[in-house]
């Protein structure tokens, strides 16, 4: 569902329209993904290669990572709700994913990676629906797709320099894996200072006080219209589990051990130009078709790599796989503030983000799984039918917009 308002010729369009607390989180996205990406672009490689992790354990280890994330935003986001600060857990968040940060250089043991990775995603959860529910408030609700999409594509830029470096530093250090690990310590650290100075948490506005975020009466009045956007991410996100496995697939198409980031690279070159354009576009036609093109996109692009022999379909479909990350991540997220109270936001990403993270987990365990079984081809066609059983679940959307319209 899109929401609208009246514009006025003489108020700033574009990128100049969208407030400045929004850029600046962006930006803190974009270099706390560079920190990341700089280590995640490495990491399932060096558990497989370097430490003789199974790839099953690598999906079940990605998952469980990207699932505490999720258990925790729904949490930090209620909590954000009840305080009224959204900010204050946003700094929390990203600082203690910074401090976890110097762990990977320092591991020596899978032990270790894991419990690293653990916390850094405890601090993801911390972070990720205040911020969300941050960027709902300091944006107008006719450029909450825009709001959304600007800060969708500074953080994959983000996730596009983070492998870029990760290659240039293996090719000059002959594959050290811990120093790249060490210069990913410093934007971490970077992007807290940014949030700490130049974002201000907005004025909340004159909205119904929520005492306990998570009770049943509360939750009752999240309406069913986001509950269906729910619904739909959900099934969503089991066709699109861990990039991890994009990396995987790199490999065993042959692609060298210090060139498997360009894959990261690739795919966030490919979201990262395309988010903000389709924020853009769901402000103007809809959320749904911007959607529906999404899902097409990530059906079109587990098949191209299903059936890859060689190292032209392998970016081809890698590419595609960025599209519709681009055509759907922020589009989901301005879908969620559309259809909430202002009260609820909090809470309401915080839900989104643990029901998803599940499927999440789900996704990944069943990749690897598959993989293991019955190879690379199983796996990416798999994601594929979850991707069509999703774009007939967006006929579910259409119904409850028509109900709400009437």
């Amino acid at each position: 569902m899109t929401v609208k308002s009246p514009v006025s010729l003489a108020e700033p369009q574009g990128l100049k329209a969208i407030p400045r607390g929004v850029w600046a989180l962006g930006f803190v996205s974009m270099l706390m993904d560079i920190s990341s990406e700089m280590i995640h672009a490495l990491l399932p490689i060096y558990m497989v290669a370097v430490l003789g992790t199974s790839v099953l354990a690598v999906g079940i280890i990605e998952g469980i990572a990207e699932a505490t994330a999720s258990i925790v935003k729904v949490f930090s986001g209620a909590l954000s709700d009840k305080l009224g600060k959204r900010k204050l857990l946003a700094v929390v968040g990203y600082g203690l994913g910074a401090i976890t940060k110097p762990v990977f250089p320092l591991a020596g043991t899978l032990g270790w990676l894991v419990g690293a990775r653990f916390i850094d995603r405890v601090g993801k959860g911390i972070r990720g629906a205040p911020r969300d529910a941050l960027v709902a408030d300091l944006t107008p609700a006719h450029l909450r797709g825009a709001g959304f999409g600007l800060r969708q594509t500074l953080d994959t830029f983000g996730a596009f320099l983070g492998p870029v470096l990760a290659i240039v530093l293996m090719g000059v250090t002959a594959g050290n894996f811990q120093l790249v690990f060490w210069v990913a310590v410093i934007p971490a650290f970077l992007a807290v200072l940014v949030l700490s100075v130049a974002v201000k948490e907005p004025a909340r506005a004159a909205v119904r006080a929520v005492r306990a975020p998570l009770s049943r009466g509360e939750l009752a009045r999240l309406p069913a219209a986001y509950w269906s956007v729910v619904v739909v991410s959900v099934v969503f996100t089991l066709a699109r589990f861990s990039e991890a496995f994009l990396l995987l697939r790199a490999e065993s198409l042959g692609l060298p051990l210090m060139w498997t980031p360009a894959v990261l690279v690739v795919m966030a070159l490919a979201f990262s130009a395309s988010a903000y354009p389709a924020g853009v576009l769901s402000d103007r036609v809809g959320r749904i078709g911007v959607l529906a093109i999404g899902l097409v996109l990530l059906a079109v692009a587990d098949i191209v790599l299903a059936y890859a022999s060689g190292l032209a379909g392998l970016l081809v479909g890698v590419a595609l796989w960025g599209l519709h990350m681009g055509f759907t991540q922020g589009v989901f997220a301005a879908m969620v503030a559309d259809t909430a109270p202002a009260e609820l936001r909090g809470t309401a990403f915080g839900m989104y983000n643990l029901l998803t993270g599940v499927a999440l987990l789900v996704a990944s365990v069943l990749a690897g799984a598959l993989w293991d079984w019955a190879g690379p081809q199983a796996t990416f066609v798999g994601g594929a039918g979850f991707a069509a059983a999703t774009l007939a679940g967006l006929g579910v959307l259409v119904s409850m917009r028509r109900r709400v319209e009437r």
